[in-house]
Formats: C-alpha cells, structure tokens, sequence
C-alpha cells in the first residue's frame, strides 16, 4: 500500500470516527461528513492517473458529480 492511499483511507477513517463520536454537534457532525466527501473526491480523482486508465472522463464525471453532491449537502 503506498502513502497515497494510506493516507486517504485514514482521513476517511478518521472522519468517520469523528462522526460517531461528535454526532451531537451538528457542525461537528457536518465537518465530519463534508472531509469525507472531500476524501472520496481527491480518492475519485487521483485514481484513473494511478491506474493510467483511458476511461478517465468517467471518473472526472463522476468526482464532480460527488463534489456537487457535497456542495448540496453542505448548504442543507
């Protein structure tokens, strides 16, 4: 596993343990959610350069599709 994704999986991790454990601050809570999404953003976007697929459109698509999602859930 390189540092790359070692240190996705733990700001993912440690966002999600941060969500378990500050569920009743709901800023805290919603800190907590928008990292995750941002993880999952940078993950989407970094992956199809790692991998040196051709398909990267779909996943280009898809991460913004994922960052407009979180723009949204930010705003609620």
């Amino acid at each position: 596993m390189s540092y790359l994704h070692l240190s996705f999986y733990s700001a993912f991790t440690l966002s999600s343990l941060g969500l378990a454990f500050h569920r009743t601050h709901l800023i805290s809570a919603l800190l907590c959610l928008e990292s995750m999404i941002l993880s999952i953003y940078i993950a989407l976007a970094i992956w199809p350069i790692q991998t040196q697929s051709s398909i990267s459109t779909v996943f280009t698509i898809l991460s913004i599709l994922i960052l407009t999602f979180s723009a949204c859930e930010a705003g609620t």
